[in-house]
Formats: structure tokens, C-alpha cells, sequence
């Protein structure tokens, strides 16, 4: 609107916002947004990516950056779209050594072309990067980057939508709910999204289908999640049955927590790096976490480790948690010291963001934790991860019976979803898994 009819804004003394920068993380359509604006302004559009103005030679990241709103000027009214502007945005000062640095000139170049702008010339800069945190603060202040638009990752609305434009492309079967696999998929960027469609539609092809079945976005699902099957792996009974047992444990800890999301999917096919996978699908898309359901997800990561030193004694554990121990450590840790989440240590962040050199953080930071402190953080934490055991542990010990019903089933169709893990709580045989035989 401001590019079609600037004159509505500037009878009131308004001046048109100079530069838009788009902020969000990785697939989530920036440069698909800025597209649209080009084609819904219908002005002349210059696209060019950050990278593009460093350069081997000295001077000519300037010079392009002159160069490019030169033309601009000829064109105005028009956008001019800079792409990963992180590469030449970032925050001045942060090089090694006290040589002259090209990309502080091609930012400084920028800033004064950004800001040599009046208000009649009509060009507004669309910038995108998913690395605010490292741009310089004299390239965001108003007057250069007016408008920050956070492209945020779709909710499941969203996805529902961006579903329905990627099956535009592929013809899916009756059966197929776009609803469904958007509930089924939180945390997904578009881009994640256009994937799904597309292994789905391999999935289908390799299957000689007519079309994308409901089945084939399920396989899909789960290999981007969980990554793809390695069935030509050999494994032996013996590490098939620790590995059942460890995926039985995290699943039966999952279910009996009082704050945990469902499970899922529970298999000991090799997926991606792991032997095998428990699987927890969030019921809606989460922004806030309770300190009770961090306490139940830290019980739930220490389940396999707990049903292994459990059914195999504590000399027989294995290094299958390494993972598990790795991700519960540092939850327990951000609870401590960013959170506020510990009763002894309170509401307070320990320690500063350890930004890299040359990410633009000064050289010397300067560390506001004592020795004394830093102790009592680790005693903490030990405290937190000691707690998340001991409660898997009694879970499991008087869930012994369920857990070894899961861990036989596991052995036997080496894939379970939740219908049999429904079955199984309900002290009911469970039944094969929907597609399965014998091989």
C-alpha cells in the first residue's frame, strides 16, 4: 500500500518506512514473503544476497552497494530485497586483529545509503536473516530498518494451509486429511512441510500407487522425524532385546507422568544414528514449558537408562543413553541458570551468552559468576538429575509387568504405535500393527 499510493500517507506528514527486516528461523518463507510483496506492489524488484558483496577485492562490497541503489533511484519506486543480510549486517569491531575490515566498509556503505534516503525516492530495502541476535544495532535503529517482521514457524492452522498448496501439486487420495498431518506435525517449517509432500509422493511412487495415500504421509512423517529405517543393519538378539527394553523404558515412564506429552510411536528399527526410537507427539503447539513438565521430561529421557540398569543389572548399562543423558543435562542446567527454575539458586541467569569472536561479541567478556556459585550450579543440576532418575526408577519398578509385556511386543513386531500401546496399559494382548507381516 505504501508503494501504490504514497501520497494517502504523506498528506498527513507520515514518511514511508525505509527498510522492512524480516526475522525467523530457517524454511519459514521470508524470501517467499518478499516475492509476494514484489508481485502484490507490482513495482520494479533488485534482489541480491549478502555474500554477494564480499569480496576478494578491497572497495568493491562499497562499490556494488552504490552501484545497486544507483539503480534503485532510476526504478523508484521499487524494492530492493537483500537476502542472509547476516553475512555484510553483522556487528562492527568483532574481526581479529586491528586491520581495516571490507565488510565494515560495504556495512558502512550500506548505512549511509539507507539512511541518505528522503522520503519522495520511494525505494524500501526488504532485508531476511535468521540471525538478529549478530547484526550491528546502527543497522536496526529507525530510520534504516523500521519494520521488523517476525515469520514465525506456522501453527496448526498454518500448516493445514501449507499443506493444501503442496498437495496442489501431487494428486492424494480421498482418504487424506491435511488437518490430520498438520495436528501430527508441530514444529514444522514450511519448508518441512514441502518436504513432507515430497517423500510422501517417492513413498507413493516407489509403491507403483496412483496416488499419495494417508500411509505414505505417515512413512513420510516419521522418517523426517525419526529418521530413515536402517533395515540392512544387523543387530543381535542380544542388543534387539537390550534396545527394546530401553524404548519400552522411556515409553512407560512417558505414559505415567502426570505432565508428558503422549506417545507416539515406539520402534527398534536403526532410524537415522539410533537403534531405536520412542516417539512423543505434542496434543498442540507448546510456547511456554511448566517447571513440572520439564521434571516429567527429564524422567521420561532417564527411563532407558533406568529399565536397563533394571532388567540387566547395573554393571550390564550400555552407552545407547549417551543422548538421552547429554539432553537431560543441559534441560537441568538451563533450568538452573536461565530459568530460574531452582528453588536454592533463584530467579536469576548465571553466566552470559557466550557469543563467538566473530560473531561480533567484544574479545573480553567478562565472566559475573564466582567459583562458589558455580559449584552450587553443579550441585543443583545434580540435584534436578538425580530427582528425574530416582522417579523412572520407581516408575518402573512398579510398572515391571507392563514394561516387559512393551519390550515382547517390540521383539515380536519391532514397530508399535498407539493403539497398541493402549492395548498394552490396558492389560490387553496387543494386536498386530496396521500393515504389518511377518517377514
Amino acid at each position: 500500500e505504501f508503494l501504490k499510493d504514497p501520497d494517502k500517507f504523506q498528506k498527513l506528514g507520515g514518511k514511508m518506512p525505509c527498510g522492512v527486516l524480516l526475522v525467523g528461523p530457517p524454511g519459514t518463507g521470508k524470501t517467499l514473503l518478499a516475492k509476494a510483496v514484489a508481485g502484490e506492489a507490482k513495482v520494479p524488484f533488485f534482489t541480491i544476497s549478502g555474500s554477494d558483496f564480499v569480496e576478494m577485492f578491497v572497495g568493491v562490497g562499497a562499490s556494488r552497494v552504490r552501484d545497486m541503489f544507483d539503480q534503485a533511484k532510476k526504478q523508484a519506486p521499487c524494492i530492493i530485497f537483500i537476502d542472509e543480510i547476516d553475512a555484510v549486517g553483522r556487528h562492527r569491531g568483532a574481526g581479529l586483529g586491528g586491520g581495516h575490515d571490507e565488510r565494515e566498509q560495504t556495512l558502512n556503505q550500506l548505512l549511509v545509503e539507507m539512511d541518505g534516503f528522503e522520503g519522495k525516492e520511494g525505494i524500501i530495502v526488504v532485508a531476511a536473516t535468521n540471525r538478529p541476535d549478530v547484526l550491528d544495532p546502527a543497522l536496526l535503529r529507525p530510520g534504516r530498518f523500521d519494520r521488523q517482521v517476525v515469520v514465525s514457524l506456522p501453527d496448526v492452522k498454518g500448516r493445514e494451509q501449507i499443506l493444501k498448496v503442496h498437495m496442489q501439486k501431487v494428486p492424494v487420495s480421498a482418504d487424506t486429511n491435511p488437518s490430520i498431518i498438520a495436528r501430527g506435525t508441530p514444529g514444522f517449517s514450511g519448508a518441512d512441510l514441502a518436504n513432507l509432500v515430497n517423500e510422501a509422493a517417492l513413498f507413493a511412487a516407489r509403491e507403483n500407487k496412483k496416488s499419495v495415500e494417508m500411509v505414505d504421509f505417515e512413512q513420510a512423517k516419521d522418517k523426517i522425524m525419526m529418521g530413515a529405517e536402517r533395515r540392512s543393519m544387523v543387530m543381535s538378539d542380544a542388543e534387539k532385546k537390550l534396545t527394546a527394553f530401553h524404548e519400552s523404558g522411556h515409553a512407560i515412564v512417558g505414559l505415567y507422568m502426570p505432565e508428558h506429552d503422549p506417545v507416539y510411536k515406539v520402534t527398534i528399527i536403526p532410524r537415522g544414528r539410533a537403534l531405536g526410537v520412542t516417539m512423543f507427539l505434542p496434543e498442540a503447539d507448546r510456547y511456554s514449558y511448566s517447571k513440572r513438565r520439564l521434571e516429567c521430561q527429564l524422567a521420561a529421557l532417564f527411563g532407558g537408562r533406568c529399565a536397563e540398569e533394571l532388567i540387566f543389572g547395573a554393571d550390564a548399562v550400555t552407552t545407547g543413553a549417551s543422548n538421552d543423558i547429554e539432553r537431560a543435562t543441559e534441560i537441568a542446567r538451563n533450568m538452573v541458570t536461565k530459568w530460574g527454575l531452582s528453588d536454592a539458586m533463584g530467579p536469576l541467569t548465571y553466566g552470559e551468552e557466550q557469543g563467538e569472536v566473530f560473531l561480533g561479541r567484544s574479545m573480553t567478556q567478562r565472566h559475573e559468576v564466582s567459583d562458589e556459585t558455580n559449584k552450587q550450579i553443579d550441585i543443583e543440576v545434580r540435584k534436578i538429575i538425580d530427582n528425574a532418575y530416582h522417579t523412572a526408577k520407581a516408575v518402573l519398578t512398579e510398572h515391571n509387568d507392563q514394561l516387559h509385556i512393551m519390550a515382547d511386543t517390540l521383539m515380536k513386531y519391532e514397530t508399535i504405535d498407539d493403539v497398541q500401546i493402549k492395548e498394552i496399559m490396558q492389560g490387553k494382548v496387543p494386536s498386530a500393527p496396521a500393515g504389518w507381516n511377518d517377514r
